[in-house]
């Protein structure tokens, strides 16, 4: 049984979420967006294509005008301008217009490279979001960022651009093998510090059973994140405010997914970034002691790094520069104020940041100890 999600911008309704656990619904979801004239490309990484391509593209047989599958290798380090050209010369060749619909199936990668490619061809074309991943499921395929990679600094060309749907089949998460299921889980958690501490809890709660998904567990979990994902994005859709406390982790852990070459998933990277933020939260005397630990303990049953090796603590903060959200010369860090309440803070200095880093930092040094 489906359910749905409406996502509001400018106080107004834009785009559903539909939850189920299937892509039965699908065809009927674009019929309803008026798929019949229109030419639709669906647009999947090597590996989403592989599990799903055929699927979709069966499912839209016979009822749009056109049919097109483009797709590129999977991984973070294609998520370029050189691969936005390649959709665009597909796009092209098969004469799409304005009136024709891209669905972006996959992770986070595809659905911010799509929905750039929606965002830029001929100004602007219809786009559907198909989340295949918990990251992209929890988070990236709400609220209309999209963009791509710089010479490997994230997100630095994007743009804000609505999807006309999200439909979200829960049961892709049977799919992901364990290290990107549990990468997801660092955005879900993300959403329970920074806004929903009954949220927290219960994800401490049923910890078990989202290690093993089942499917009403991770359903739920799914919807809930979502939920905090559209308080935040409705209220403030261009992240001219509150919507950078979804950047909590994000300043150190795109740092350290740079300066890894981008080895490291995502979602890893975020979680050794808010084991740093909740360190300074401690430090600023907003959390305990106690509630420091256990916001760094939760991640180790999900497999995710809670320290780090291999990294020069002073590069680390030298690319934290870097960082979009950098504002008028000043990062705007997100701390915790308390589990369940995000901040926005533009105080804390190079010596704080460096702090953190050598908090998570697991030297040569430490392991002869």
């Amino acid at each position: 049984m489906a359910e749905r999600m409406t996502i509001n911008y400018e106080k107004k309704p834009c785009y559903d979420i539909v939850f189920t656990d299937s892509f039965a619904m699908l065809t009927e979801e674009l019929q309803a967006l008026g798929i019949e004239n229109r030419r639709v490309a669906v647009i999947a990484d090597s590996n989403t294509a592989k599990l799903f391509g055929d699927t979709v593209m069966q499912l839209l047989d016979g009822h749009c005008r056109q049919t097109l599958l483009h797709v590129f290798p999977a991984g973070e380090a294609n998520k370029t301008l050189d691969t936005v050209k390649d959709i665009y010369r597909d796009l092209i060749e098969a004469k799409f217009d304005r009136r024709d619909l891209l669905l972006a199936l996959g992770g986070g990668v595809v659905g911010d490279i799509t929905g750039y490619a929606a965002a830029t061809y001929l100004r602007g074309i219809d786009f559907v979001q198909i989340p295949t991943t918990l990251i992209a499921q929890s988070d990236s395929s709400i609220g209309g960022k999209t963009g791509v990679d710089f010479d490997g600094y994230k997100n630095m060309v994007g743009a804000f651009y609505m999807p006309k749907l999200v439909y979200m089949n829960v049961s892709t998460l049977k799919e992901l093998d364990d290290r990107q299921f549990y990468a997801g889980f660092a955005e879900v958690m993300k959403h329970g510090l920074i806004k929903d501490a009954m949220f927290y809890e219960w994800l401490l709660d049923h910890m078990y059973e989202i290690r093993d998904r089942e499917p009403d567990v991770l359903k739920e979990m799914v919807m809930r994140s979502c939920t905090v994902k559209k308080l935040v994005v409705e209220k403030d859709p261009k992240e001219l405010g509150d919507r950078a406390l979804l950047n909590f982790g994000h300043t150190i852990g795109h740092a350290i997914e740079k300066y890894k070459d981008f080895s490291m998933l995502h979602g890893e990277c975020i979680a050794l970034g808010m084991v740093a933020a909740a360190y300074i939260s401690w430090k600023h005397n907003w959390l305990s002691m106690d509630e420091y630990y256990e916001v760094r303990d939760m991640f180790v049953p999900f497999e995710l790094p809670i320290s780090i090796d291999s990294i020069d603590p002073d590069e680390i903060l030298r690319l934290t520069k870097s960082d979009k959200k950098m504002d008028g010369g000043q990062i705007r860090f997100i701390l915790l104020k308390k589990v369940g309440k995000a901040v926005i803070d533009k105080t804390v200095t190079d010596e704080e940041i460096l702090a953190a880093i050598r908090e998570i930092y697991f030297s040569d040094e430490d392991a002869k100890e």
